[in-house]
């Protein structure tokens, strides 16, 4: 608690000034099979109970995963009308929990005993012990040899907490409300001396600041590519129009959360079979996978060129290879990370993490281009987002108090005329003045997107000054 504390009172957070696409992107690809390994561990552990049971579990599992991932294909695709589609792609993963859950006990399953997820007393601690620890009748020696493991555990949470919280508020994300890093990290320090008092796992679940609940809460619309040619032409993307942002929700998964630490709750947790349970990890997993900058990256590689979007950012490089050499330092970055998990000193993966943040900065440029590096990686979130911690490394500071003066802000100052086209939503007014930019391999596309959206808002500024204009002329 006091090495948060001490972090979030000397602004340690505007370290994250230096933090780019680079090595969110390599820990994000590293908690992804962090997911999938847990699921495995999971299923390897049901063969104890018999044959039938492992392989009953494997099998609810798969079918798990494919279930969910095909709801989230449908929430992207042109099937069926908009609300239902979209209510498939935002509740079709915990529906498919729910079903497979009472699936395991159909027909001849029933006979198959199954390993359920194990469960406690509600508000009572899983040991025979009272609820706060005796700290005070700690040894000295034991708090000094305990330091070097709460430096770890502090740099694991800086890192984590904070670059979780820069994925949520992405580039790709057109937010309007700023972010709170130094606020968060005292928070943070707060929940962890409380848990640490009560013995309890320390609360470091991101869920609110995670890009799975922003994506969730985002407005989307599909429009043309007008750069596409050829055989290409006519291909739509869909692009974000604005972020509902809000508190509720934010609320609702930690009353929720509380909730199943009740009597009722419990029990009904206790019902869900670990096979489930293990394809629940393996969504997780294959989700982060996917929108990754690096797995998008290497699709690109492996793509057939008179396939690929003419515009693709990655499309720009002149220099091929250097595209190669960036994700095998990616994937470098990310084998180095998972072996020491893997090893005695697991604890220590936070500083090979941490170390990507000066290899990016320092090493990169010297064997890169300016502008390759500048659409192979990026900053993580936006200048508006990144104006609390003294903007990204190597940005102008002028546009960060332009930004600050409200004048690259998205703003809800518009109405579409096409409501059918709105992916998300309650209401039908829209962001005119939003950056729709595309979720383009996680990486360098936030400098084109910037000027463009500059140009379009100086444009439909100096519309609005000829429709004030002509409005003064007709009343004189």
């Amino acid at each position: 608690m006091l090495m948060h504390w001490t972090l979030a009172i000397t602004n340690a957070c505007n370290g994250l000034t230096y933090v780019t696409r680079f090595s969110c992107d390599i820990f994000g690809f590293y908690v992804a099979f962090i997911y999938i390994q847990k699921g495995i561990q999971v299923l390897t552990r049901q063969w104890p109970t018999g044959e039938p049971a492992a392989y009953l579990s494997i099998v609810v599992a798969l079918l798990v995963l494919g279930v969910a991932y095909l709801c989230g294909v449908i929430g992207g695709s042109t099937l069926f009308q908009r609300y239902v589609r979209k209510f498939i792609e935002d509740y079709g993963t915990p529906l498919t929990i729910i079903f497979f859950t009472g699936f395991v006990h159909f027909g001849r399953m029933a006979n198959v005993t199954l390993q359920t997820l194990p469960t406690s007393k509600a508000f009572f601690p899983t040991q025979d012990r009272g609820w706060f620890i005796s700290f005070w009748s700690i040894d000295v020696a034991d708090i000094f040899i305990a330091i070097p493991f709460a430096i770890l555990l502090t740099i694991l949470f800086y890192f984590d907490h904070n670059v979780s919280s820069l994925i949520a508020q992405g580039t790709e994300f057109p937010l309007r409300k700023p972010a709170g890093f130094h606020w968060d990290i005292l928070l943070l320090g707060l929940t962890t001396g409380v848990a640490g008092l009560l013995g309890i796992p320390f609360p470091n679940g991101l869920i609110p600041q995670a890009p799975f609940h922003t994506n969730s809460l985002c407005v989307t619309r599909q429009v043309s590519d007008e750069s596409e040619t050829g055989a290409s032409k006519g291909h739509t993307t869909r692009v974000i129009d604005h972020v509902v942002e809000q508190r509720v929700s934010n609320l609702a998964q930690g009353i929720l959360t509380l909730g199943t630490m009740s009597g009722p709750l419990l029990v009904v947790l206790h019902l869900i079979p670990q096979g489930v349970l293990a394809g629940l990890f393996f969504v997780m997993g294959v989700q982060a996978l996917e929108g990754n900058g690096i797995t998008l990256k290497m699709v690109y590689l492996a793509k057939d060129r008179s396939f690929t979007a003419a515009a693709d950012p990655l499309s720009r490089i002149q220099r091929k290879e250097a595209i190669y050499y960036f994700v095998a330092l990616e994937l470098f970055g990310f084998g180095a990370t998972f072996a020491i998990t893997q090893t005695i000193a697991a604890i220590g993966f936070p500083v090979i993490i941490l170390l990507l943040i000066p290899v990016r900065t320092f090493l990169l440029p010297k064997y890169f281009t300016s502008e390759e590096l500048s659409i192979l990686d990026a900053p993580t979130a936006s200048p508006f987002t990144m104006e609390s911690v003294g903007g990204n490394f190597g940005e102008d500071v002028d546009n960060l108090h332009e930004a600050s003066d409200g004048r690259d802000r998205p703003r809800s100052s518009g109405r579409f005329d096409e409501p059918d086209s709105t992916e998300r939503g309650e209401s039908s007014r829209l962001s005119a003045g939003n950056i729709h930019r595309r979720s383009s391999f996680g990486s360098g596309n936030s400098q084109a997107g910037g000027d463009s959206y500059e140009l379009t808002h100086q444009h439909r500024g100096s519309e609005g000054l000829s429709r004030r204009s002509q409005s003064r002329s007709a009343r004189l």
